[in-house]
């Protein structure tokens, strides 16, 4: 009783911690990104002085929890058996999501927002801003991958692991993951493309899961 408990509160702070991270992703892409490029050169100041080290302190310390927690419930499925495909991919995502806020977008942004001294402040902000696009762009099918862990028939707990689905999309996200260290924006440089990029992904996600 006492360890069912245990693992239905870390559930429970694990979806909390993940509404403050990912809600804190979704406001730094769709607003606060449109608003610097509107403001006018007092507020952006302001802004960047108070507003934004303030918004990515939740934004850190939300993934940091999220990912703690994850770990726990990772280590929980698979002592019980319950991996599926679904549940790796969308761990995988979620690992590297959580890495790149703590290793690219966190010590970008410092450079970025002036926070710390010396860097170039231009090169900065596009590598954060990279790393962020691609973490909106892992979002949505990172969510699915949780989803589906216990609640999608034909691929819940227990489910076989493995196959060449599973290996194309661990390659694709490597891959995409890449490119957020090193490569464009591409079709994410809108808001409206990293939205679409991130629907199209989990639509090759459950074809590769679910077909190959």
């Amino acid at each position: 009783m006492t360890g069912e408990l245990i693992e239905f509160l870390v559930r429970w702070g694990h979806v909390l911690f993940g509404i403050v991270w990912i809600g804190m992703l979704y406001y730094f892409n769709f607003v606060q990104g449109g608003y610097f490029k509107e403001a006018s050169p007092e507020a952006l100041a302001d802004a960047k002085a108070k507003l934004a080290p303030s918004a990515l302190w939740w934004f850190r310390w939300g993934a940091m929890f999220t990912f703690i927690t994850g770990l726990y419930l990772l280590h929980i499925a698979t002592s019980n058996g319950q991996l599926n495909n679904y549940i790796i991919v969308g761990a995988a995502m979620g690992i590297l999501m959580f890495t790149n806020v703590w290793a690219v977008i966190w010590p970008a942004q410092k450079i970025a927002l002036g926070l710390v001294e010396g860097g170039d402040k231009a090169a900065a902000g596009a590598k954060a801003l990279l790393a962020s696009r691609t973490n909106v762009l892992f979002s949505a099918p990172m969510l699915l991958g949780m989803l589906a862990g216990p609640h999608y028939v034909g691929q819940g707990y227990g489910s076989a692991v493995g196959g060449t689905g599973l290996i194309v999309m661990l390659v694709v996200v490597a891959l995409l993951e890449v490119n957020a260290l090193v490569g464009k924006q591409g079709p994410m440089t809108t808001v409206k493309g990293v939205i679409h990029s991130s629907l199209g992904l989990t639509a090759v996600m459950v074809l590769a899961l679910n077909l190959l």
